[in-house]
């Protein structure tokens, strides 16, 4: 509920224009990255015996938006709470390496803040973890990888209901759809600040022209923090001997197609 709540406050940080710009540029990397991933992990899964749930839940968590990604589907494949457990704990150890690992590569490499964020949002599996990555990442030009980066990772997030449909239809399955409703209320936050600024006045100063939405956005990123420090507190090696070597290893495996795709074309090596 947390993170939820700080991603719609993020939006009153951004600008509609430029989001939809953003949306439209990363609209056909998006398709092609969520189809490679999905189809890798079908086959990844077969070659190293992962039950078809937990291979498909650990997939779709990669391919599309972690968690919230598997949570959606879960209820459609009638996955037990075992194959959940596995599929999220695998997520979950690899957003928390993401954290450490991917601001240094960036930097690393000179990525621009554009090119940082996008990969984040295309490499990294839960929207906290990518803009945890992505909070701070500035490049030599002084831009901030922060809002391209939560733009096209929710635009991403969207992908969970045709993927969740499409998997009720081929799996004939009469379960639940969950759509993250918080994704449309994030656009809203964006609208509202690029649209309406005049209509809220600061209430600290009211005649200073300023709007609270500076105030939201800062809340929102506190948010985050919070969310990120309860991500890190949780992963522990019992939780890794829990999830197993096998569907670590599918995950990994799925992690670094995705992500070494996604940077080549980014760096224009594809």
């Amino acid at each position: 509920m947390l993170l939820q709540v700080s991603v719609v406050c993020l939006g009153f940080g951004m600008n509609l224009e430029h989001a939809m710009k953003a949306g439209r540029d990363g609209f056909l990397f998006t398709v092609v990255t969520i189809a490679v991933t999905l189809i890798a992990g079908y086959f990844i899964g077969k070659k190293l015996n992962i039950d078809s749930n937990t291979s498909l839940l650990i997939s779709n968590g990669t391919a599309i938006c972690g968690g919230s990604a598997i949570a959606a589907v879960a209820p459609i494949v009638k996955a037990n709470d075992n194959q959940m457990s596995v599929a999220l704990g695998t997520i979950f150890i690899l957003n928390s390496i993401a954290l450490l690992i991917f601001p240094p590569i960036g930097h690393y490499l000179g990525m621009t803040a554009e090119q940082f964020g996008t990969w984040c949002a295309i490499a990294i599996h839960d929207t906290s973890s990518v803009v945890g990555a992505a909070t701070g990442y500035v490049d030599s030009q002084g831009h901030d990888a922060l809002g391209i980066a939560t733009t096209i990772k929710l635009e991403r997030a969207l992908w969970i209901i045709p993927i969740a449909l499409g998997t009720a239809y081929f799996q004939k399955s009469t379960g639940k759809v969950k759509i993250p409703y918080f994704i449309f209320w994030f656009i809203v936050a964006i609208i509202v600040s690029t649209y309406l600024p005049q209509y809220f006045p600061d209430i600290s100063n009211p005649l200073g022209g300023k709007t609270i939405f500076k105030h939201l956005y800062g809340l929102g990123r506190r948010g985050l923090v919070i969310t990120l420090f309860l991500i890190g507190s949780g992963l522990s090696l019992k939780t890794i001997k829990q999830v197993g070597w096998r569907p670590i290893l599918q995950g990994v495996l799925l992690w670094v197609i995705i992500g070494s795709i996604s940077l080549a074309v980014i760096r224009g090596v594809l």
